[in-house]
Order: structure tokens, then C-alpha cells, then sequence
């Protein structure tokens, strides 16, 4: 995980977006080393290139969106969070929509796209970010914040008066866990009532069984029912993967938050990216030194 990856070859998919409803395509090419994560909306009059970074973040309603030029591209979380797990740095990925497929509402397609051609290995080493001191930010009842930590660390807790989900916390260390395994699975998750609003406001227009987990005021209304009993706060912890991965390097530093979502996140990143002295770049020359480092790395899938 000390070195730069991008995918071996192209991979295609198509799906539905989850609030146009559109059929979009999406094909993810190799990249080289230092280009990063970058989508291309091949729909445009002229296509236009936005880089999944932090800067290009123009919306966070309900999914977190980026734009370039008057395009958007939204929710972009899930294939990010893919990224992250696969160690993925680099990439041109081509949507002929203003979305992402949302394909089953969770990771786990991406990954299995991105492990169907394998990832290889670059020359250049990875560059980190590591937290130096803690910051946090609160939003009424809500909350979160970044501590310095030796790994890649996330916590999540969730709170919502229903009676399938209550409180459910999780911690996820990127160094020991597997990804594919624990987090990539957790489909994202509404309540019927709120789908029914969001319908008629003319957002998930695409939304459907298929590719969320949805809840009337007492039981999952998905036949096949959960994939796992707190599905609910890891699918919270693949989308703030996905959004912590803006900041265009991978993160050394313990994320921890409560009822959070993509605006809360994205007021983290941006507090603490301005914040003198609360982060730094650290990268390696050698092999031999990214082993000495004093954190412990990502794991990722063998390349």
C-alpha cells in the first residue's frame, strides 16, 4: 500500500441514476501516477473533466455532489469509497450522466468492477495525510471530528426513533479490516414516508427496492430483508470513506462522528484543511522508509 495504483484495464457498467432515474454508463480507465480520481461527463457539449477533490464539492443534499464548468456530477460517494477500499489512486472515469449508477445502493458493485481487471501497481510512492492535533465541529445534536491516530480509523454512531435501528455505533481501523468484507455491502437506507416526498419533489426518481434498503414505520420492506443487522451505520461508514477521499491523498487519523452526513463532513474537510498546523503531507522516498513510518498503513486488496 506504499505505492500509487491505478486499474490494469478499462471496466464498464451501467445502472440507473438514483434521483434522475436515467440509464448511465460509466467506464473507468487506467490513469497515471499523481492524476488522481477523475470523472469525465462525456454528455456535455464539450466534455468536461471534474477531479474528485475537496474544491469541486458544490452540493452535499441527500448525496455529495461535485461540479466543473456548469457540470455536476452527484453522488459520487459510493464508487469513491470503492477507491479507498481497493487503493485506488488513480483513474479517468467517463459518465455519460449527471450521476453516478447507484447500481445496488452500496459499494460492493464498484469493488467487484475493480477486482474484475485488478489493480497495478505504479512507480510513484503515495503521498499521506496525517492529522497532527484534534479538531471537531458540531451541528446541534450532530457532530464530527478528526483525532491523530496511528491508522486509518472510523467511528460512526446513529441515532433515529425507529425500531430497527435506535443506536448503532461501529468502528472500522482500515489497518486490519477488510473492507469488501465488512463495509462495501451496506446499501444506503430511507424510510417510506421520505421517499414518497422526495418522489414528488422530483429526487429518487430512480430509487426502488433494488438499490436501497427501505423502512415503513416498523420493518425493512426489502424481501431478502438485512445484509447485515447494523447494515444501517456501516453504509454510514462507506459514504464518509467516500467523502473523506476529497481530500485527494489518503488519511492518516481517527474520523469520528454522530448522526453526520455529507454536509457535516465536507464543513470537516474544509475546516481542517485551513487549519494551520492540524495536518500534514508526509511521503516516502523508499520502500524501506514507508515501512519504518510510525502508522500503520491502509490494507488494501493485493494488487
Amino acid at each position: 500500500m506504499h505505492r500509487q495504483r491505478t486499474v490494469k484495464e478499462t471496466v464498464e457498467c451501467k445502472g440507473i441514476g438514483l434521483h434522475t432515474g436515467e440509464v448511465i454508463h460509466m467506464r473507468i480507465h487506467p490513469a497515471p501516477e499523481d492524476h488522481g480520481i477523475v470523472f469525465l461527463r462525456t454528455d456535455c457539449r464539450r466534455p468536461v473533466r471534474i477531479p474528485a477533490r475537496l474544491e469541486y464539492v458544490t452540493d452535499t443534499n441527500l448525496a455529495t455532489t461535485l461540479g466543473r464548468d456548469g457540470a455536476t456530477l452527484s453522488t459520487v460517494e459510493h464508487f469513491l469509497s470503492a477507491c479507498v477500499g481497493m487503493g485506488v489512486d488513480n483513474a479517468l472515469v467517463e459518465v455519460d450522466g449527471p450521476e453516478v449508477p447507484i447500481m445496488d445502493g452500496s459499494a460492493a458493485p464498484f469493488v467487484y468492477l475493480l477486482s474484475s481487471v485488478g489493480t497495478r501497481l505504479q512507480s510513484k510512492f503515495k503521498r499521506f495525510l496525517v492529522i497532527q492535533r484534534p479538531f471537531r465541529l458540531d451541528d446541534g445534536d450532530k457532530w464530527a471530528c478528526f483525532l491523530p491516530a496511528r491508522e486509518l480509523k472510523v467511528t460512526f454512531s446513529i441515532r433515529f426513533p425507529h425500531p430497527l435501528i435506535h443506536e448503532q455505533s461501529l468502528e472500522f481501523s482500515f489497518s486490519d479490516r477488510s473492507y469488501d468484507r465488512e463495509i462495501s455491502k451496506a446499501r444506503t437506507f430511507g424510510f417510506l414516508r421520505d421517499v414518497e416526498r422526495m418522489k414528488s419533489q422530483g429526487f429518487a426518481l430512480g430509487g426502488s427496492l433494488d438499490n436501497a434498503v427501505v423502512l415503513d414505520d416498523f420493518r425493512v420492506l426489502n424481501e431478502e430483508g438485512l445484509r447485515y443487522p447494523d447494515e444501517f451505520v456501516r453504509h454510514k461508514v462507506l459514504d464518509a470513506l467516500g467523502d473523506l477521499s476529497l481530500l485527494g491523498i489518503p488519511l492518516i487519523g481517527h474520523f469520528i462522528a454522530h448522526k453526520a452526513g455529507h454536509t457535516l463532513n465536507m464543513r470537516l474537510l474544509q475546516a481542517v484543511m485551513n487549519q494551520k498546523g492540524a495536518w500534514k503531507v508526509v511521503e516516502f522516498p523508499s520502500r524501506e522508509e514507508a515501512m519504518r513510518a510510525p502508522f500503520r498503513l491502509p490494507v488494501a486488496a493485493p494488487a
